[in-house]
């Protein structure tokens, strides 16, 4: 993948970043806690589990004992990233000697899950209200839609198909950063635009999640409350349908932002109306190269500079036009 001067930070770095009160706030829901234990570096995994059933501080000095000297940079880092979530709070005493204590509401959520196990978010709708649902290659297809749609509304509005509109609020996410405009001018791609482009897709996700996020409190929805709810949406089970009444004002207008990128699918029954997750919400807990995946080419370039290009995506087609001069072959419709 390029080098790109576009951040795509994971959630657990916008976790990491929250102040320490709403980080406190995120703890109290049991399933960021699990979703935060999982994201952790194998080594802090091991560290927070060790902690688990220890209620006192335990001096920094004796946890570097806990590794050997040729892993110490290792076990910095774990207990950076403990530090960092909040997993760990350090404590000084007295003589100004550092110690770490576990996170008093993350270690009695994570001490309940490990007694009692984890449940669900919500019970998903059962078939029988339901009726037939989404095959997953059709779910997988419609999120590809839907994000491919969503992409080319930022190269080329003119490409989208009639009857296609997006939300103000998921638009101006859209534009934060990627187009720039001048009085009586369309929107134009700007550096950080062109180099979003060449991003892979998970990488593309992370960066409208990031200003979707970030732009929350100026659509009046506390941050804190919608980084709880797309996590908690992570756990829920893929191809399956939940009841939108059981979502509140906030969740409601977010599931239908998320609708739009492709992250779930929408539909109305008789009486009930529900959201299905794709691949795409349920892969939002898990980092960036957990999620990465190669793409097949389609594209022969020769010596002489003469590009060919195999496709029947719109969105690949436009994005070489922002690359090449565009020919159509007199001989076929290849691009």
């Amino acid at each position: 993948m390029p080098q790109v001067l576009v951040v795509a930070r994971n959630f657990m770095d916008m976790v990491a970043a929250l102040p320490a009160s709403k980080l406190d706030m995120l703890y109290d829901s049991a399933f960021i806690c699990e979703a935060v234990l999982r994201s952790l570096p194998p080594l802090a995994k091991k560290y927070a589990l060790q902690m688990l059933y220890v209620l006192a501080p335990v001096a920094a000095a004796a946890m570097e004992e806990w590794v050997l000297d040729e892993y110490a940079s290792k076990h910095r880092v774990a207990i950076d990233k403990l530090l960092q979530l909040r997993v760990f709070v350090e404590v000084r005493d007295r003589r100004k000697e550092v110690s770490y204590k576990m996170n008093q509401k993350f270690q009695g959520n994570m001490q309940k899950y490990l007694v009692d196990g984890g449940s669900l978010p919500r019970e998903p709708i059962p078939l029988s209200v339901t009726g037939r649902l989404p095959a997953s290659a059709d779910l997988e297809a419609y999120a590809l839609d839907q994000w491919e749609c969503f992409l080319l509304q930022l190269i080329n509005s003119s490409q989208v198909e009639k009857g296609t509109s997006f939300s103000s609020s998921m638009m101006k996410t859209f534009q934060r950063g990627l187009l720039s405009s001048r009085d009586g001018e369309a929107p134009k791609l700007t550096e950080n635009g062109f180099q979003f482009l060449l991003m892979e897709t998970n990488a593309q996700l992370w960066y409208i999640m990031r200003e979707y996020i970030s732009s929350a409190e100026e659509r009046g929805v506390d941050p804190t409350e919608l980084i709880s709810f797309l996590l908690e949406l992570s756990f829920h089970k893929l191809g399956a349908a939940y009841s939108l009444n059981t979502l509140t004002d906030v969740e409601r207008i977010a599931i239908r932002d998320l609708a739009e990128l492709g992250l779930v699918k929408l539909q109305q029954g008789r009486k009930d109306s529900w959201f299905i997750p794709t691949q795409l919400a349920t892969n939002l807990s898990a980092s960036l190269s957990d999620s990465s995946s190669s793409k097949e080419g389609f594209v022969v370039l020769e010596t002489n500079f003469r590009m060919y290009a195999y496709s029947t995506s719109k969105l690949h087609c436009e994005i070489l036009r922002l690359f090449s001069r565009y020919m159509r072959c007199p001989m076929s419709d290849t691009t």
